[in-house]
Parts: C-alpha cells; structure tokens; sequence
C-alpha cells in the first residue's frame, strides 16, 4: 500500500539504494525495484562455483565525509585497506601506474622520452585553444606523442569511436587535475592534493562491493522500506507534469504501482521511452541518439596460486583487444575459495548486438586464454574454467551529439513535478559509485527538505561537490567559470616547473646525444669547441662518462633557463593586464565624472 510517505525508486544500484536508506532515516517508506536477481548494478559481485569477481573493480576511496561516513555505517568491520597496484601494458612492455622515472626511461628508452618532453614543450608554447575534443584536452596536458603513445589506442578500445570525437567533457571530469606535470611531480615528491587516478591505497569490501549493497538492501527492509527483485518497469503513467503511477512486471505479472513521488536511476532514455502519454517528438528522437558503451566480463579461474602482484592492468596495446585485465585475489583474498587458484577478470568493451557481444561463451573464453598467455600473465594450460558476465548500458558516451541531445531531455524532465533522476545512467553521467551516492543524497534533500540542490552538477566541481549548492549557485558558478576559462584561453599561463622539467629534460639529453656522436666520430681532436663547455660545467669532457656529467649539467641549466623564461613570461603578461585593468577602471572613472 501506497501513501503520500512513499516513493518510489527505480533500479538498485548504488544511486537508488542510498536514496532509499536516506528516505528511511526521514521516517518515509521507499518502494525499491529492482529488474536482476540481485542488487548493486554496475557495482554488483557476481559469483561463479564460489569464485566472486566485480564487475570493473570498484575502490572504496572518496572524498565526501557523507558517503565516507554511510559505507562504514553499513559494514563498520567489513572493509580490508589495500595497496593499489596498477600497470600499463603497452609493447611488450610493463609501465607501473603512477608513473615511476626509471620504469618509465627504460620501457620507453631515452631517445622516445626526449621526444616525448619536446612534444610536451611545443604544446605548452602553442596548446589547442578551443578544447572541444578529448584529443585536444589531453594534448593541451600531455603533449600529442605521449598522447599517442598511452592515451589513444585504450581510450578508443574502451568507447569505439576516435578520440577527435569524443567530448572533452569526459576527460576533463575523468581525469581531471592530471596533467604530464603532476604525474613528473608524484614520480619524485609526495602531492599536497590527492588526486583520485594516482591514489595509492584505498577500502575495498572482504567480499567484493555487491556485500555493501546487499547490507544496504538488508537495513532498507529492516526500517520499513522494500526492495523487491526480478520487477521490470515497463511503463510510467503520467498526467501532465506529474507521475502518478508504475507499471511493473514480477515474474512474468504485471502491476500497476500508485506513485506519490519517483526517484529513477534507470537510463535516462528509457525513462522517456516508457512515459504514458509519450512526451514531445523532440525529446524522444533525442533519447534515441543518445548512446551507451557495453561491456562484457570473461572470468577466468587459473590453477596457480600467484600469478602477478597488480590489482589491475591496463591494456593500451592494440592489437590485443582486452581492454583491462583484474586480478580479484589481489582485491580480497575471500574472493577466491580455494588459495592454490588465481581468477582473472577480463574486461571486453563492445555494443550490444555486436560480433564480440553476441561471441558464444566457448569462444570468448577461447579469446581470454589466448590473450593472457600472449600478454605473459598465465599459461593458456593453466585456465580450467571461466564464465562470461554481459553488462549493458555500461557507460554513457560523450560523443558529439549528446549535450544537444541531453540538454533537450533534461529541459523535458526537470518539468516532471515529482520525478527526479539519479545515478550513473539516469543523469546520462559517467560518475563514480561515490559521485551516484551523492546524487541519490541530494535528491532525498530536495524532496524532504525542500532543498533545491542540483542533480546534475555533481562531479563537476574541484572536489566532488562537497558543498550543497542550489541552482542560483550553480548558476552563478558556471558564469563564473566560463568567464575564467575565457580569461585563461585568451592569457594562457606557463607552468614555470613544468617548462623548465621539459626544457631541462630537452636540454641535458641533446649534451648527451652531441657528446656521445663526437666520442663514436673520433679522430685526433675530439669535440675541442664542446669541451669549451668544462669553463662553465666543472668536470665535464667530451667523454661517455663526461656525457653523463653533461647530462646533468645540462638537465639544471636547461631547468634554470626554461623556469627563468616561463616567470618572465608569465610576469610580463601580469603587468600587461594590470596596465589595461587600470586604464579600464580610469576609463569607467572619467565616464562616471562626465555624467556627474
């Protein structure tokens, strides 16, 4: 029975199961639907013959105190702290993630790390101006060749299309606050801000993060709540601007469910497709172009107890097709019944209705042992069994069309009177499980308290939204930030420490190169106008060892003479706009006297 108390959430994930355990501390009774056999979406724990394994991997790390706070109310003795270890599998080779200087220089090689830093040089003296495209984002950071070397090839296998098409509003909120000078910087000193992509521990789950949700689904139910599972919703009643009911099907039966209030985190675009009575033709054609990226899961189970210390690897080589590879041992030891096996999970990147998609399970098993043992991490004799897990409606992609598109939907949708969408799919928003409990936080404000705190905006400031901020904030923040990216594009400010790594870097490497060419040339003077240089540089001789004096030598000067440049620069550019922000405020007096 239905009251004006209840509510109604759509789907099960970590959205709409914290919507649902907030509601219960406000005293009103959540209706949770749910259409798996099971809870936690995208953040579920599959089992397989007692092996568990998660459906992309999921750390527990946040920095919100509220969400911080629900995890450890739900398992306060549930959480195992864990070292990351991550690796990128690029050629052949290992490169550890965070970046490390030596793994680097000898995976890459010297002359490839010298082109990399010029690379990075010529796009901090003349970067993209407009940053439409995840392309131009990253090599505005990074430089084009380390673009191409470690951002391309993966980030296209994970979303299939070309990185000149995909959004730069996806990297920018993926991986923002990374750049080649913080990574440089965490090779060498310890950051003051910790940025979530080079994070060096976080919490995980003994059993894997499906044991958080079904907790939460446990305690929904014990407060007065319900979750029920196997319930598909197949049409929303609406009358005018407002929900008044859900039509659902439990096991094959259909049951209408009176609505007082909704909150959905199932895909936006659904959302549209099942209104009764159809909204606007616009708003559907939108919900049509709007796309997902689909992924499917291959677990392996290997007979060997220990096979690589990483938590995960990434794949970026591109002729292997296997996008990320986790090893769940290494997350939690109870994610594996028996110690003397290892299992792996494989994660395929696809669309529904594609070849790989639609691979028989044999063959995609086929395909992972081939991949493992190509990459060196498991002998293909070694799997004796595996499953295969689909997941659809994965990720949201930011293609070119999709903020028309979502603009179009989300004007739709805010009109809804007692509808509000949450979570990863329902706000169409590549957001972490910490960023979809927020939202599910938020949307229990506004509708208890009265809060108007904007769903949407989540996951787009510095700090993951930690203020609650109303939409005349939000508002103004925006102008606020389209005026400051406006002055940075127009007066763009040179990174004195990154200059000057690049030009050190540059610099000692050329003393090197041209030291070594004169030692292998030879003959009976050798290099007597570089070995001028031992004026300036005490020790240096145009030698291999005197080389690799230089190259320190020249490294610092190179350092010195880039960090001086970059601050005369940047001190120039200062002065300049002090010098026309005084004019224009004389300029504004003078107008002001004359019409005085």
């Amino acid at each position: 029975m239905m009251d004006d108390q209840s509510v109604v959430v759509i789907g099960g994930g970590p959205a709409g199961l914290t919507a649902a355990y907030e509601l219960t501390k406000f005293g009103r009774h959540p209706l949770v639907l749910e259409k798996r056999d099971k809870v936690g979406g995208l953040a579920a724990t599959e089992n397989y013959k007692g092996f568990s394994f998660d459906l992309g991997g999921h750390r527990f790390f946040t920095k919100n105190e509220e969400v911080k706070k629900m995890w450890h109310e739900i398992l306060p003795r549930g959480f195992l702290r864990r070292p990351r270890l991550s690796r990128i599998y690029y050629r052949g080779r290992f490169f550890h993630y965070p970046l490390k200087p030596f793994n680097v220089l000898r995976g890459l090689g010297l002359w490839q790390s010298i082109l990399i830093a010029l690379s990075y040089l010529r796009w901090q003296l003349l970067p993209h101006h407009r940053e439409e495209t995840f392309e131009q984002w990253v090599t505005n950071r990074f430089g084009r060749r380390l673009y191409r070397t470690f951002f391309k090839s993966y980030t296209e296998k994970v979303w299939g299309v070309p990185c000149s098409e995909l959004r730069a509003e996806w990297a920018a909120q993926r991986i923002k606050d990374l750049s080649l000078k913080t990574v440089l910087l965490n090779m060498f000193v310890k950051p003051r801000r910790t940025i979530k992509s080079l994070i060096e521990e976080f919490d995980y789950p003994r059993l894997g993060p499906g044991m958080m949700w079904n907790a939460v689904k446990e305690e929904v139910g014990r407060r007065g709540g319900a979750v029920r599972l196997n319930c598909e919703v197949i049409r929303i009643h609406r009358a005018g601007t407002r929900i008044d009911s859900v039509v659902v099907s439990c096991n094959g039966r259909e049951e209408l469910i009176p609505t007082p209030h909704l909150i959905s985190s199932m895909p936006i675009t659904e959302l549209v497709k099942k209104l009764v009575p159809q909204p606007p033709l616009e708003v559907v054609r939108a919900a049509d172009r709007l796309t997902y990226r689909d992924f499917l899961i291959v677990c392996l189970v290997i007979n060997q107890p220990d096979l690589f210390p990483d938590n995960w690897i990434y794949v970026h080589d591109p002729e292997i097709r296997v996008a990320r590879i986790q090893n769940f041992k290494n997350w939690s030891p109870d994610m594996v019944p028996d110690p003397e096996k290892t299992s792996l999970g494989l994660e395929y990147f696809c669309a529904e209705g594609d070849a790989l998609w639609t691979m028989a399970d044999a063959d995609l098993l086929e395909l992972g042992r081939r991949e493992v043992e190509r990459i060196g991490l498991a002998r293909s004799a070694d799997v004796q069994d595996g499953c295969v897990v689909r997941v659809p409606k994965a990720y949201p992609v930011y293609d070119a069309e999709y903020q028309d598109c979502l603009t179009i939907i989300r004007e739709f949708v805010d009109r809804l009177e007692n509808v509000q969408t949450v979570g990863r799919n329902g706000l169409h928003r590549y957001n972490n499980q910490d960023h979809a409990m927020l939202t599910g936080m938020l949307a229990v404000r506004n509708l208890v308290l009265g809060q108007q705190n904007d769903l949407w905006s989540v996951n787009t400031d510095r700090e993951y939204h930690e203020e609650m901020q109303s939409k005349a904030e939000v508002e103004a923040r925006r102008a606020e930030e389209a005026l400051g990216a406006a002055l940075t594009r127009t007066f763009l400010k040179l990174d004195h420490v990154a200059f000057g790594t690049a030009a050190g870097i540059v610099t000692g490497a050329l003393l090197l190169l041209a030291t070594v060419a004169l030692v292998l040339k030879g003959g009976k003077a050798v290099g007597p106008h570089l070995g001028l240089l031992v004026q300036y540089f005490p020790g240096y001789r145009v030698s291999v060892s005197g080389g690799v004096l230089g190259l320190f030598y020249g490294f610092v000067s190179g350092f010195l003479l880039g960090w001086g440049f970059a601050v005369l620069r940047n001190v120039t550019v200062l002065l300049s706009m002090a010098i026309i922000h005084r004019r224009a405020k004389l300029s504004f007096l003078r107008r002001l006297l004359e019409e005085l």
